[in-house]
Order: C-alpha cells, then structure tokens, then sequence
C-alpha cells in the first residue's frame, strides 16, 4: 500500500451536539499528513461542512440527499456511500455516528451513544417511541460495531460495557477520549468560606445538561432545596440545557415544590455552545448528575473550569474525574444533599477538588484526540488494503 492514503467521513447523521462538535474540533486539531494522509473527504450537510475548517487536506461533499429527511439520508448511507467513497479513492471509511449499513470496508465506527446498551436507562421512557427507537438502534448499532474493521470507544467503560453485549469484536478496537476545548480551561479560583456569600452575592451550583430522564435534575433542585432549608446558606442553583417534553414539566414540578416563588432556582434553557464557557465562569461549583454517559464531555468542561466538582457515581465519571471530585447517587437526593454539605461547607477541601480535577482536565487535549484518532485509522488501513481504489501492491 502507499504512503498517501485517503479517508472518507461520513458525517451525514451528525446534525447538532456533541457528534458534530467532535469532528469540527478534530478536524481542527488534526495533522494527518504526520499519519501519512493525503486526503480527507467529508460527505454532510450544508450547515454541518460550512462548520468545518479549511483546510487544503479536507474535501467537501455535500449530497442533496443530505439536504432531506432522515429516510432519505439513511438510503443514501445504505447505497449511496460506498459508492461515493470507492469513486473517491478512500483506503478507509470513518463513521462517527456509530451506524454504517454499507458494504465500503474497511470501515471505522465510533461509539457515542450508551442509552441503548444499558436497560436500566433505557427502559426509563417505558412503553414509547423513544424506548422502540432506542431498542433498533441498539440491534443496528451492535452489529455495526461487529462488522466493523475498528471501533473507537469513548471511555473504558464504554468498551467493556458494550462489548459485554455485543461480544468480542471481529476488528481492532481503541479508547480514544474526547479532548476539550481550550477557552473552557480557567484557573481555580480561591475558595472562600460559605459565611463569606450572602442573598446578593449568592453561592451559585451549575449543572449543564438537557434535561432529559436520566439526567435527574430534579433530584438536584430537591437536595439544594433540604441543604438551604438544614443550613440556610444563600445557595442558587442554574441548569442550562435543553429540555425533553416530559422531563421539563417533571422538573418544573419539583420547582414549584421547592421554590416557587422562583427565587433560587434558574432554568436558562439551551445555551449556545460558543456561551458555555461564561456560565462556568459566573459559578462556584459544578454538580453533574447524570446517570448515563458515554464520555461526559460536560463534566470535562466543568472541571477545566476551575470549579470544585461532585458528580454522580454512574458510568464513566468515576473513571473521568477519578479522587478530584466528590460522588454521589444521582437518584438519591439525601446522597446529593451529603456530598454537597461536605464540599461547600469546607473551602480547603473545594480548593483541593478544584485544583486537581482542573489538572486532570488538561490532559484531554483534541491535539492528543485527533493524534490517537488517525494513529489508529492508519493501524487499520495497512492492516486490511482494499483491492481496488488507491491502494497498491
């Protein structure tokens, strides 16, 4: 095989959040030359390429297929792509999305999603389209993953939880974490004692995420809520992020249960991307109560934040924030309540979070991302040369 090699990207299902913000940061920090490639070819949408950088190794391509509803997207990945990526003369196809029912190979699929490999979150939508939906992805995603010459996992959980499902894979697998953006990365800042914080200037607790069935911010609103009442600590709570139907009327219930005069709870509601970094900036601690995460790349950009952390004890997030946060039982408002007593009640000790989970951040670089992400493409490109298209004897 060459030297020069080609990839193809297939970033038709990467619409919004977190898939597209990876391949735009990827892409941005990548040298694939130093990983021998020649080329980079992007099918997407046109909202999705025009967020792409330029780059003189990277080709657009944007189908009108793509500019169409989900069926159609989905019939153009099925017949269409493979095609496309043979006539471009790619070595490797990489799928981010983690769903690739075409015949190109070699192929590289992603892991991103864990809601339909767990039971327990998923069956929280009960009898729904949402459970019906999940329940396909999960058989399409499994048998992508089995298929696959590659897959990239997320977090080391991520790998031995799905892997436990599907079985071993046919292909190479590697964990490669996303990297973080670095307007996230502030100081620490001093900690000062919660006498020092009164109803003007307020403690503030921030917790980013869509507010969704296994997020749990209700149990969050209802720990602050007995923690103000225990102690009377000026403490107000933001969530930012937004909202699944059901889950926003759960949450504004306990709302109404625990403030309803509205006086310390915030919903700021979705928050663009390019903002997030000065909600981080105005708190003074970041909670995470998640149940079900593949990468928690906002509990990354909350400890880059310089913010004392405590997080749920579910999933990755042990294996992400490891001894610089305190954990707590996401379902369990008593255990919300303790972890919060214990961190905002001793400044020493939120120095000492803040501190190291701010270090711990900063080694998730989308440098180091994109350096491990094309590492492994051409690992898999040598190991498997296609028998037409650019390849050589």
């Amino acid at each position: 095989m060459t030297s020069a090699l080609r990839v193809g990207i297939d970033a038709s299902n990467l619409r919004r959040g977190g898939g597209r913000t990876h391949l735009i940061e990827l892409l941005q920090a990548a040298d694939p030359a130093a990983h021998g490639f020649e080329r980079l070819v992007v099918w997407g949408s046109r909202e999705t390429l025009a967020l792409l950088p330029e780059r003189d190794w990277l080709l657009r391509r944007q189908p009108p297929a793509l500019e169409a509803g989900l069926w159609r997207r989905a019939l153009w990945q099925r017949r269409q792509l493979s095609l496309e990526a043979e006539a471009e003369g790619c070595n490797l196809l990489l799928v981010p999305g983690g769903l690739f029912p075409g015949q190109f190979r070699p192929a590289v699929v992603m892991c991103r999603n864990m809601l339909p490999f767990e039971w327990r979150e998923l069956l929280r939508y009960g009898c729904s389209l949402t459970t019906l939906r999940l329940l396909l992805l999960r058989r399409a995603q499994a048998q992508a993953f089995r298929r696959a010459e590659g897959v990239v996992f997320l977090s080391r959980y991520a790998s031995e939880h799905v892997q436990a499902i599907t079985g071993a894979l046919a292909g190479e697998s590697e964990i490669i974490s996303h990297g973080l953006n670095h307007r996230f990365l502030q100081p620490p800042r001093p900690q000062r004692p919660i006498e020092a914080y009164d109803a003007a200037n307020p403690y503030r607790i921030l917790y980013v995420s869509i507010i969704d069935v296994y997020k749990h911010p209700w149990h969050l609103v209802a720990a602050v809520g007995r923690l103000r009442q225990r102690t009377g600590w000026p403490l107000v709570l933001e969530l930012a992020g937004p909202a699944h139907g059901p889950s926003l009327r759960r949450l504004q219930a306990a709302v109404g249960r625990w403030d309803p005069g509205h006086d310390w709870v915030t919903l700021h509601g979705a928050v663009a991307y390019e903002a997030l970094d000065r909600l981080y900036a105005a708190a003074d601690l970041g909670a995470f109560a998640s149940s079900c995460e593949n990468m928690p790349n906002i509990l990354l950009e909350t400890m880059a934040s310089g913010l004392p952390v405590v997080s749920s004890d579910r999933g990755p997030m042990p294996e992400i924030l490891g001894d610089s946060g305190l954990y707590f039982d996401p379902e369990d408002p008593e255990s919300i309540e303790r972890s919060l007593h214990k961190c905002i009640a001793d400044p020493r000790l939120r120095q000492a979070l803040a501190r190291d989970s701010h270090a711990v951040a900063q080694q998730h670089t989308w440098r180091r991302c994109a350096d491990r992400t094309f590492a492994f493409l051409r690992r898999v490109a040598l190991a498997h040369p296609r028998l037409s298209g650019r390849c050589a004897a």
